[in-house]
């Protein structure tokens, strides 16, 4: 286990994976008193989801209120039963938008892509967690792989808890009123409803959403490498960056500043592996370094920059994740944290990943190049049909 590092009066414990994330988890939620929320995108029926509804049937026995909110497309696997399980044990489950169709492309039906895809839980008001690992098994059980997914997330004491707590019951609320079809100003006054920010300037809790913070996460990735002086390392499970972003990262090589991005080096989803090797020539050539992760699937939606500013979170950096889904980041200056999520990363680029040379384009074969582009175009094209090209993305 990492060590606990204190930032602005939180608490900040730096967890990797799912051997140090679940156990965790499970211990805060034995701990909770009061009430217990958790979101996530996939809640698997296996054996880590088995562990974490076992903690959570214990909470609801011993008086906790325990509301688990789950995304209609990432968690459609689970089973009916398993549902009713956790609802006869008195834990309350909702759905964020069940009826999914995710290659509905009508402008009209657009809002069924808008997936709630952040990580979160908090217990009791107190304690929070804010990452990217799903209730799923470590290690994928299709595959060969006998290392776990690379993935972080972070426990949280502090101050900012409240803030995420209160995002989860906005959140919380709004689905209710949706699912019980209760519309109209209450359901405005529920997402419009003022917010509250931690004041303190070296811990910042982020959304993204659809309506007031559409560009938080991107805004806060740009202005840190804007800032880069030395170093910039991005692991990022799907890395499809608009012009803007690419445009941030080569100005900051021309400063002098060190690029480094792990990327997934295992085929996982085809269309945004695939589509990502279109960026590759042009990231090359403007001397981003290219790295990808080999030993599993990355899962991993982490950035570091100049040891001190570093943030752990949800969303990848490509459109689905900025332009469409509901996620969640935490960005913290301290280079202590930032410090010890930078060692991990090195760690990884030098024992498991293999790095990408200037000869890709050179070597890398004429059909492979076209998948890539044709990959990039259709991202790019369900991203306009969606309505959301916009001048510099």
């Amino acid at each position: 286990m990492t060590s606990v590092h204190q930032v602005a009066g939180n608490d900040l414990l730096l967890l990797q994976d799912g051997a140090e994330f679940f156990p965790q988890l499970c211990d805060d939620i034995d701990a909770a008193q009061h009430s217990i929320y958790l979101e996530t995108y996939i809640f698997a029926a296996d054996e880590t989801g088995r562990m974490i509804t076992a903690a959570l049937q214990r909470a609801a026995a011993r008086g906790v209120v325990v509301r688990v909110l789950l995304d209609g497309f990432g968690s459609a696997e689970l089973p009916q039963h398993w549902v009713d399980e956790l609802r006869m044990a008195g834990i309350e489950v909702q759905w964020f938008r069940r009826e999914v169709s995710p290659f509905t492309l009508r402008r009209s039906r657009k809002r069924r892509l808008f997936r709630l895809h952040r990580k979160l839980a908090v217990m009791d008001g107190k304690v929070a967690f804010v990452g990217g690992i799903n209730i799923i098994d470590d290690i994928p059980e299709y595959s060969d792989f006998t290392v776990p997914r690379l993935d972080y997330a972070v426990r949280v004491q502090g101050a900012v808890t409240g803030e995420i707590h209160a995002a989860m019951l906005r959140l919380w609320g709004v689905v209710s009123w949706v699912n019980f079809r209760k519309r109209g100003k209450e359901l405005r006054r529920l997402v419009l409803e003022k917010e509250e920010h931690a004041v303190a300037p070296e811990i910042t809790f982020l959304l993204r959403d659809n309506l007031r913070h559409r560009r938080d996460i991107e805004r806060a990735y740009l202005k840190a490498i804007a800032g880069a002086q030395r170093e910039i390392i991005i692991a990022n499970a799907y890395f499809l960056p608009g012009r803007a972003f690419r445009r941030a990262l080569n100005r900051a090589v021309q400063r002098g500043v060190r690029v480094v991005l792990l990327l997934q080096g295992k085929v996982e989803y085809r269309l945004q592996h695939y589509a990502t090797h279109a960026l590759y020539d042009q990231l090359l050539v403007a001397g981003v370094e290219i790295y990808e992760y080999q030993a599993s699937y990355m899962h991993a939606k982490v950035a570091v920059v100049d040891g001190k500013w570093a943030t752990v979170g949800s969303s990848n950096i490509d459109p689905f994740s900025l332009l469409l889904a509901r996620e969640a980041n935490l960005a913290v200056w301290d280079t202590g944290f930032a410090g010890e999520l930078r060692a991990s990363l090195l760690v990884a680029i030098d024992n498991d990943a293999v790095r990408i040379g200037n000869e890709y384009g050179g070597t890398h074969s004429f059909f492979g190049r076209l998948v890539a582009r044709l990959s990039y175009g259709v991202v790019r094209m369900l991203t306009g049909m969606l309505g959301y090209r916009r001048r510099g993305s």
